[in-house]
């Protein structure tokens, strides 16, 4: 126990349950409610689990080693509190106020830190702060509109996390990983990058020449500029392509022409939504953040194209190969990912949708037909199947950690029970 732990007072996990239920009331406007005022009182290894708290106040708290996993602290005051080692797994901080909040070691996968305030404060105490600090893991973690201005956030991991339209101006990332990344429109104006991590990062509303100029590594990264093939330099206007398209498929390749999108950078379109887009050929083409609800893609060709962020809600993408592709944060809620069968009579192929080797953190593909689909070596982590149909689907060598199977059907599937290959963990109520 340290000096400044022994210095505050303890109270016991029975004594904070109390002080929740009196919250509550509050909150709800029950007559005997109170609102929870926790000010310098130290909660190290207690749990808020679940717990709705918002509006309460815990400022300068040791709050260290503590389960806030998936607790609601909207619009609560953490200022300066000692959030180290807790889990923060799926809490919600939109709009708190966690300035000086040491948060060294803690696990904010998943959390939700939108519009929170996370800027540089703290309660002046000698050795508060050390030098030497533990990375802070944001990885995955939805901060956008998060503010960061002038926070110390060196060698953080902020990889595959949600940085839109944060405020990152005058802030230190010194050596900090953005891999993947979403910063779309972040302010990032005096923003200390020296030695960062933005590969494969998207980038795209920021000054990517004032980037350059830090010298930071860009590659893979996605900017303003086009990304491959611009719509604009396209044969014929899209329009016309998908006309001829539809008259391919309507007459079986006896007129018209398929519609080849390889390495083609989409998204100055922002919505394909409802298109169809059968046996479309669009390897290595830049779909991120694009509206594509209920579009029709089954048995196309879509090997290493980028969906990051994209709304695929209830496509039908049966029979399609994405072997390589990035769904990361994308949604494919009730989409069907199940097979095709091709052909007549006793010429016919039967024909699964590939994910083999895919990127699929933190994707959403809750209440989904995924029979048969083949996710081999595909990395779904974090991801969300809940309610999935899963019947019959290779998930050999896929990367499964807290993956979410609840409810899902796994009749005939195949999972890799290699012990030195990461396994599913179903997270705990």
């Amino acid at each position: 126990m340290t000096q400044e732990q022994q210095s505050l007072e303890k109270i016991s996990q029975d004594q904070l349950d109390a002080m929740v239920d009196l919250h509550n009331r509050f909150l709800s406007g029950r007559l005997g409610g109170r609102r929870a005022v926790l000010d310098n009182v130290d909660l190290t290894g207690l749990s808020l689990k679940g717990k709705h708290l918002r509006q309460a106040s815990f400022s300068a708290c040791i709050m260290v080693g503590m389960d806030l996993s998936n607790a609601d602290f909207q619009e609560a005051e953490l200022y300066a509190c000692d959030l180290s080692h807790s889990n923060l797994y799926q809490t919600i901080f939109v709009r708190a106020d966690l300035r000086g909040a040491r948060i060294e070691n803690a696990n904010l996968e998943g959390a939700d830190l939108e519009s929170a305030d996370l800027r540089v404060g703290g309660v002046a105490k000698e050795g508060e702060y050390s030098a030497n600090r533990n990375a802070v893991n944001f990885r995955g973690a939805n901060l956008s509109g998060a503010k960061l201005a002038g926070s110390m956030a060196s060698n953080a991991d902020f990889s595959d996390a949600m940085l839109s339209g944060a405020n990152m101006s005058r802030a230190d990332l010194s050596n900090a990983m953005l891999e993947g990344a979403n910063l779309s429109n972040a302010d990032i104006n005096g923003t200390s990058l020296k030695g960062a991590n933005i590969k494969s990062a998207i980038l795209t509303g920021v000054n990517a020449k004032e980037l350059k100029d830090t010298g930071v590594d860009l590659t893979e990264a996605i900017t303003d500029e086009n990304v491959g093939i611009s719509v604009s330099d396209l044969e014929e206007p899209l329009p016309q392509l998908l006309e001829k398209h539809r008259d391919w498929l309507k007459t079986r390749g006896g007129s018209g022409k398929q519609l080849d999108l390889e390495g083609v950078d989409l998204r100055s379109l922002g919505s394909l939504k409802m298109e169809h887009l059968t046996a479309i050929k669009a390897a290595n083409a830049k779909f991120i953040g694009m509206n594509l609800y209920k579009v029709q893609m089954q048995s196309a060709v879509l090997d290493k194209s980028d969906f990051r962020n994209c709304d695929v809600d209830e496509a039908d993408l049966r029979g399609s190969s994405f072997k390589g592709a990035n769904f990361s944060h994308a949604n494919l809620r009730k989409t069907d990912c199940s097979a095709l069968m091709l052909g007549a009579g006793s010429i016919n192929r039967f024909n699964p949708c590939n994910f083999e080797g895919a990127k699929m953190r933190y994707t959403d593909f809750s209440e989904s037909n995924l029979k048969d689909a083949n996710f081999k070596d595909a990395d779904l982590s974090f991801a969300n199947l809940q309610g999935c149909d899963l019947s019959s689907a290779d998930f050999t060598g896929a990367k499964l950690f807290e993956t979410n199977l609840d409810d899902t059907i796994t009749e005939g599937a195949t999972f890799d029970r290699d012990k030195d290959r990461p396994v599913f963990r179903i997270p705990t109520e």
